[in-house]
């Protein structure tokens, strides 16, 4: 019977994302593990499990797991779950495969924001070490310079698309226009600037999870918790968007402040992220397209594996940047670049079924 074989393939598929969001998790689990337990100084898995569970305030475990290796394998999970969420919904929204943070400008717009910080004085240059490479005696003024510029950018998209009507290529214009405008001001800001400050903005520039410490993790996962719970309550309503505006206004979608609504929680949650560790490239870009390929378009399981998904490749790609050339740290931001530039060509040469 048809009715019959479409049930059978509908569990399948059903299944199948299943095991796709356990194996995720189950990833996720172990890298977490394994990156607390490896580094400069080894610790075995079962002395992590005992420090994690059992404090002894004395111990040199409890100091590298605690105030070392878990602020930076969290701000990893929480920035990587934060800019996947990001891109995903940006690419509902947009309806286009190339929606993301980067792509729209806001990495850009923090980016000056930071080098103007630095090259101005706000966020002065301290010192430079062999192991820290950049110390600056107000990190703070940086952040909030960086902050500030991320929402500027934000609310000229929000703004002009709300002016113009918000549709799909007034936002990616404008995204195309910002990241041009922005990647001018930082060039005329390394030319001016003096030795110090050019190596500062490059390197504030490199994405790295060491940046934040316990306050920016709350920060952060303030605003990215919520961002899920709201994404997945209106999960139906963005995968109404796929139809068509006139279909989802027939359906009693307003599709206007969705997508604006939308937008804005992407923006706030990627300018919070970027204003804290740097640029991290591709993740927000590449990450839903390869859970797309897993489990299909359906925002209501899209959305919650690429967090998943998103956290686990940060995670990975940030512990292979601390153990790769130990004790060197390189920025996660540089091999998230790496990797993600070949995968996306990649997806892109398979083709775009999903859209």
């Amino acid at each position: 019977m048809p009715d019959a074989d479409v049930l059978v393939r509908y569990r399948q598929s059903m299944w199948g994302k299943i095991i796709f969001g356990l194996a995720v998790a189950v990833f996720l689990l172990i890298a977490i593990v394994y990156a607390i337990s490896v580094g400069a100084y080894t610790i075995p898995v079962l002395d992590v499990i005992s420090t994690l569970m059992w404090e002894d305030p004395a111990a040199t475990e409890h100091n590298v797991i605690w105030n070392i290796r878990l602020p930076r394998i969290i701000t990893a999970i929480i920035a990587g779950a934060g800019l996947s969420l990001a891109g995903a919904a940006m690419q509902s929204i947009l309806r286009n495969p190339l929606g993301s943070p980067y792509t729209l400008g806001i990495s850009n717009a923090a980016a000056f924001g930071a080098a103007l910080a630095l090259s101005t004085g706000a966020g002065q240059v301290a010192s430079r070490t062999a192991e820290t490479a950049i110390l600056f005696d107000n990190p703070y003024a940086v952040t909030i310079s960086a902050f500030f510029f991320s929402l500027v950018a934000t609310g000229v998209i929000v703004f002009f698309s709300r002016l113009r009507g918000a549709t799909p290529e007034t936002m990616i214009l404008m995204g195309v226009a910002l990241n041009s405008l922005f990647g001018a001001g930082i060039t005329a800001l390394q030319y001016f600037a003096d030795e110090m400050e050019i190596a500062a903005i490059v390197f504030w520039q490199f994405g790295d999870a060491s940046k934040a410490g316990w306050i920016e993790l709350g920060i952060m996962s303030a605003l990215t918790f919520p961002a899920i719970v709201y994404f997945m309550r209106n999960s139906w309503n963005y995968n109404t968007l796929k139809s068509g505006d006139e279909t989802a206004k027939s359906l009693g979608v307003n599709v206007e402040v969705l997508r604006i609504v939308g937008m804005l929680v992407c923006s706030l949650l990627t300018a919070v992220i970027v204003s804290f560790i740097g640029i991290i490239g591709f993740v927000g870009l590449v990450i839903p397209h390869i859970v797309r390929r897993f489990v299909g378009g359906n925002e209501m399981y899209l959305m919650p594996f690429s967090v998943l998904a998103g956290a686990f490749l940060l995670l990975a790609a940030d512990t292979a940047a601390r153990t790769l050339f130990s004790p060197m740290v390189l920025p996660v931001g540089i091999l998230t670049s790496f990797m993600g530039a070949p995968l996306f060509i990649y997806l892109v040469i398979k083709g775009r079924e999903y859209w």
